[in-house]
């Protein structure tokens, strides 16, 4: 049975923590504004400030280009967004965390060396002065990391005793999701290609006396057919196809010896898909007229559609199965909490925004891994 869902790996720690760091606003003062009381536990108008500029950095990371986020009014557009999704997460978090405190959890000074130790390892930090340093240089100094750990530590504890360690998976509800998602669990036919190019340039790329006409220079073309067909007796005659094709090829693929894919076949032209059905692995083509010039094939692999059987991927079914009746449990369990709360709002505008992140659907639930 999985026991890992949302844990954090150690490795990872110091990357979400320098995270947070890198969000907190520089400022000579700071008044702190309380925005909501969640059982008389506060949060502030800086903690929301630091929440929010680390989401709109993620945001701008996926899918937001630089133009995008420019001016007032696209900078607060961006902000309404973040806004709900920020405050939820973070109440939910203090829910979590109260909860954890009544269960009496806490990061020992024992776990925390150890995860600083590999933490350093991790990052090649060999000295405790290296270490404090790369610390530093991200504003955040080890009481902060170590709180940041905590944090998520107790997080993940409360989540995993309260909701995940009650959730069990028969080998019935194995079976019939597989049966029902077969597809997530199948690797598709591919095939690995290396091509050799000799382009043949129109009569405008050539700046011959007809370049105002469309169409290809026929000296040119019988020039390139000639240097494919060289190059095609060079292979015929042991020299290797990779080699070969970072020396002479001009297909930007030359970079890696040629080399295409792995392509799953659906993927590939008719024409292509003909050519490559008639070859066997390590079998290479005759110069092939395409639109680009002329072009050599060698068939590098070849693999068939794979279908599993269960027992061959019964641990990434139980996990899926699992992650499946996990999240609709987290949610009823927060929702739970959030219920018996007693939550002071002291801005109604953000209220509002809170209430907006409750009316949100639950997000789907993560595609199946195919290791």
């Amino acid at each position: 049975m999985p026991k890992n869902f949302r844990r954090v790996a150690l490795g990872s720690v110091l990357t979400l923590a320098l995270a947070a760091a890198a969000s907190l606003p520089l400022r000579a003062e700071i008044i702190e504004q309380v925005l909501v009381k969640v059982n008389g536990e506060i949060f502030t108008k800086s903690d929301l400030e630091q929440r929010q500029v680390a989401a709109l950095r993620a945001a701008q990371n996926r899918n937001i280009r630089p133009e995008d986020a420019k001016g007032d009014e696209a900078l607060r557009k961006m902000l309404n967004e973040v806004t709900p999704q920020v405050l939820g997460e973070a109440i939910d978090e203090l829910l979590l965390l109260q909860r954890g405190k009544e269960l009496g959890f806490a990061l020992s000074d024992e776990q925390f060396a150890q995860i600083v130790s590999n933490i350093r390892k991790e990052n090649k930090l060999e000295s405790e002065e290296q270490f404090l340093a790369a610390l530093k240089q991200e504003g955040l100094t080890l009481p902060d990391l170590r709180r940041s750990i905590e944090r998520q530590m107790i997080v993940n504890r409360v989540q995993q005793q309260d909701v995940m360690d009650k959730i069990s998976v028969t080998e019935a509800e194995s079976a019939a999701y597989f049966a029902a998602h077969k597809d997530q669990f199948t690797t598709p036919a591919a095939v690995t290609l290396r091509e050799i190019l000799v382009a043949v340039p129109d009569r405008a790329a050539a700046g011959t006396a007809n370049a105002g006409q469309a169409g290809v220079n026929v000296g040119l073309d019988e020039e390139a057919k000639i240097k494919a067909e060289a190059l095609r007796h060079r292979l015929t005659g042991g020299e290797d196809f990779a080699t070969l094709a970072a020396a002479s090829s001009d297909a930007p693929s030359k970079a890696n010896g040629g080399l295409i894919g792995p392509v799953n076949p659906e993927e590939m032209s008719p024409q292509l898909l003909a050519v490559v059905k008639s070859l066997k692995v390590g079998d290479t083509t005759q110069p092939i007229r395409t639109q680009r010039g002329y072009q050599i094939i060698k068939l590098e692999s070849r693999s068939e559609t794979v279908v599993p059987q269960l027992e061959a991927v019964r641990n990434q079914v139980a996990d899926r199965v699992f992650r499946e009746k996990g999240r609709p449990e987290l949610a009823k369990y927060l929702k739970k909490l959030r219920e018996q709360a007693i939550i002071e709002w002291k801005n109604d505008d953000l209220k509002k925004a809170y209430e907006a992140f409750l009316a949100q659907p639950a997000p789907a639930a993560p595609p199946a891994s195919s290791n």
